[in-house]
């Protein structure tokens, strides 16, 4: 180590101090003599350098020995073979090669060469100096990248941008020599709860060992690619519509066939393949990357390890532009805040008063015609726009709220939201220091979405209830849970599914069910809703059984306001 030199010590740093340095930071001066090609070199060059003796590097040939064969350029290259002229000061020069240290191509060099070179009487390069440095570490970082820039780091394949590119240069020769290819995107079936089972480091070992075993069935000029975080892309050149069926189950069997063995245990997998012809179904990356998810789509709503091929159907296509003109209507509603509430009384089963109301969102469109939400939310769904929905009727509620002091109300939120804390913090700030909104807040969350994600459901109930709101099950029994969910999920009210209410009176089934979740609820302290309530003997019969509520459109159907439906006293 050098010392740090002291006040006294202040003018020139010493000789030996400079090779130290110039050694430590892996840089060597030179001075080449191009007449003679002889190098004069910094006292430092063999450490540097690696090499064993100076006779080694001593002239330009002989550097030049050490030289990597693959090597683009060189300092000579660099330097003799220049286009610009030296008008008195030099010409700057600065080079990258790789340099095979003594000799050994084991012992790599990567060398930024930066110098001068001067020119003689006939205007050609006479001598030259600079320095070399070794940029190891700069170069493996460079290297990393430009491969990066590429490649996925987990499968070695391409990344999702050069996946998209080399698609579309592959459009591109189709249309050239009309040949037929096709693109398949590849899924691993229940890869989620193979996450939550084994973690994500094992998961993402055994998605880097299915991309490779499909990698292995594929013939040359094919590619593999990245699609998504869980998603493969195959690009499959010179294939007839007819080949995809048959290639398809080549990657479900390489999958299927064996188990995939990781530190955690052996793993029995299938995958999911959507796939599109091209460019029959498809003439941009885009339209191919569109068709190819919505043939996966339909391939995973048949169960595990099915493939489906895009089809051209009227019907979707009709859809598909129904659903584009809904959800430009969506966005512009959003923003021209063009969201109605309204609201349906739920009542008390004994005195037929309303207790609350529960918030309907309904669609203004531009010349005034008003949407229910059934014919819209769905759509959101698919969008990513439901969470947007969710924030403007919470705003809604608690304006109408804040303007009828008398009534409480339920708001339902999507499944998204049971994790949002923006949906939660925005709650929490409008109703900061106003006790009496909370208490007459209701949030309702479907049983499907609260069983899909208990533990975050149970944290969201429990960050309500601190807040002061009450929370209610809807629609439970329609996704079949244990009444054990119940106790754990904290609720206040149970809504029982419609479609164990509406043909109450002649189902013995429906009446079990409905008597065990009653008893169930009272002995937990919740109170019960019956929903889609048809007529005045299923009345009779909820009230015999006990429960608390009703909702249904003999008892009150939806109203865009408030009046006129004073709440129980």
């Amino acid at each position: 180590m050098i010392a740090p030199p002291s006040d006294s010590s202040a003018g020139a740093v010493p000789g030996d101090a400079v090779r130290e340095i110039l050694t430590a930071v892996g840089e060597v001066v030179y001075d080449w003599s191009i007449a003679d090609d002889s190098i004069r070199w910094g006292a430092n060059v063999l450490d540097v350098l690696r090499v064993s003796e100076i006779g080694r590097i001593a002239t330009g040939r002989a550097f030049s020995g050490l030289l990597d064969a693959e090597n683009l350029t060189s300092r000579h290259d660099a330097v003799m073979n220049g286009t610009e002229v030296d008008a008195g000061e030099g010409v700057p020069y600065q080079v990258q090669y790789s340099l095979l240290a003594g000799g050994d191509s084991r012992v790599r060099l990567w060398i930024e060469d930066m110098g001068r070179w001067y020119a003689g009487p006939d205007g050609r390069p006479l001598r030259a100096h600079g320095v070399l440095r070794v940029i190891n570490d700069r170069h493996e970082r460079e290297q990393r990248l430009a491969f990066l820039s590429r490649f996925d780091e987990l499968t070695g394949y391409f990344n999702r941008s050069h996946l998209i590119a080399t698609l579309g240069d592959a459009l591109g020769l189709a249309a050239r020599t009309r040949r037929p290819i096709a693109f398949m995107v590849v899924a691993i079936d229940n890869f989620g709860a193979i996450n939550g089972a084994y973690g994500f480091e094992v998961a993402d070992r055994i998605f880097a060992a299915v991309a490779h075993r499909i990698k292995a069935e594929l013939r040359e000029g094919d590619a593999i690619g990245r699609f998504t975080g869980n998603k493969l892309g195959l690009i499959l050149m010179n294939c007839e519509e007819r080949d995809m069926v048959a290639a398809a189950e080549r990657f479900h069997a390489a999958v299927r066939n064996e188990v995939i063995t990781t530190e955690a245990g052996s793993v029995a997998l299938t995958v999911g393949i959507g796939g599109v012809a091209l460019p029959r179904y498809g003439r941009t990356p885009v339209e191919a990357m569109a068709r190819a998810q919505e043939a996966l789509h339909l391939a995973r709503q048949r169960g595990s390890g099915h493939f489906v091929a895009h089809a051209h159907s009227p019907e979707i296509q009709a859809e598909r532009a129904h659903n584009l003109v809904l959800s430009r209507e969506l966005v512009a509603a959003l923003n021209e805040k063009r969201l109605r509430l309204a609201f349906q009384p739920v009542l008390d089963t004994a005195s037929r008063r309303p207790v609350f109301h529960e918030v309907l969102v309904r669609l203004e469109d531009a010349e005034g015609g008003i949407a229910a939400d059934s014919e819209f939310i769905a759509v959101a769904e698919r969008l990513g726009l439901v969470r947007l929905i969710d924030y403007r009727v919470l705003d809604l509620a608690l304006e109408a709220l804040a303007a009828a002091p008398a009534h409480h109300l339920s708001v339902n939120v999507s499944a998204g939201t049971i994790g949002d804390s923006e949906w939660l913090a925005r709650l929490s700030g409008a109703i900061s220091g106003k006790p009496d909104l909370a208490s007459r807040l209701i949030v309702e969350i479907t049983e499907t979405a609260m069983i899909a994600h208990v533990e975050e459901a149970a944290r969201f109930v429990a960050l309500l209830h601190d807040l002061g709101c009450r929370i209610a099950i809807d629609d439970f029994g329609a996704g079949f849970s244990s009444f054990r969910h119940l106790r754990d999920l904290g609720v206040d009210i149970v809504k029982i599914a419609g479609a164990f209410v509406e043909n109450l009176p002649r189902s013995r089934d429906d009446q079990v069910f409905v008597r065990a979740l009653v008893d169930i609820a009272r002995n937990l302290g919740m109170t019960t809703v019956a929903e889609w309530v048809a007529d005045e003997e299923t009345i009779a019969m909820l009230r015999g059984i006990g429960v608390d509520m009703l909702q249904g459109r003999l008892v009150g159907a939806p109203r865009m306001d408030l009046a006129g439906d004073a709440p129980a006293p």
